[in-house]
């Protein structure tokens, strides 16, 4: 379980292919204070850690997560937006994120608007019943409140903290997003679905 508070980015040293694996090694402040089989939210995507080594870790993505997510396009140099898991005795100052991506969404424009930014995302249109306007997303780890919903597409305003500490700051129009829906919304979407099934039987 996470937050979407970005502890800090990190920094990809390597991405190596593995059969349909890709094995990540991320240089990073907080390595040092990780052991491995510990979860980290890397871009929003929960991955186990495998080798700790002075400021470098290593963790692997397997084939669902490289086809569901952005992680498959990451190469060295690349900067990772990185939250560890939460503790359940501190104030939850995001919302409630499991790491398990959704899908992805595409960039459409930036606007920067009195030194904050807004940020255009345009998603699968499958995914518009879990999502609000005010609502909750992760979009590549950072729990954001998005507005002016449309069937497939969303705002999110970036305030400049979160701009600065994130790799948001990298995010171009045409570049993917991992996001994942608020799992509230998830479990409403289901039960209502299973309602209107039951009462057409």
């Amino acid at each position: 379980m996470f937050t979407g508070i970005i502890e800090t980015m990190g920094t990809v040293a390597s991405a190596v292919q593995e059969g349909g694996n890709l094995e990540i090694t991320i240089q990073s402040s907080i390595a040092p204070e990780l052991k491995v089989d510990q979860s980290v939210s890397h871009n929003g995507v929960c991955l186990t850690v495998t080798a700790v080594e002075a400021d470098r870790y290593k963790t692997v993505a397997v084939a669902e997560t490289l086809q569901k997510s952005n992680l498959g396009a990451i190469r060295p140099g690349h900067a990772v937006n990185l939250e560890r898991a939460m503790i359940f005795n501190s104030r939850i100052d995001g919302h409630i994120v499991q790491g398990h991506v959704d899908g992805t969404g595409t960039c459409e424009s930036v606007q920067e608007v009195d030194g904050s930014w807004l940020y255009r995302i345009r998603f699968d249109a499958g995914f518009a019943p879990l999502i609000v306007e005010k609502g909750s997303v992760c979009l590549n780890g950072i729990s954001l409140t998005v507005f002016d919903i449309t069937d497939n597409a969303f705002t999110v305003a970036i305030i400049p903290y979160t701009h600065q500490h994130t790799n948001i700051q990298y995010l171009q129009p045409g570049d993917v997003v991992n996001l994942e829906f608020d799992i509230l919304g998830k479990y409403v979407a289901r039960q209502l679905a299973r309602t209107s099934k039951n009462d057409n039987n």
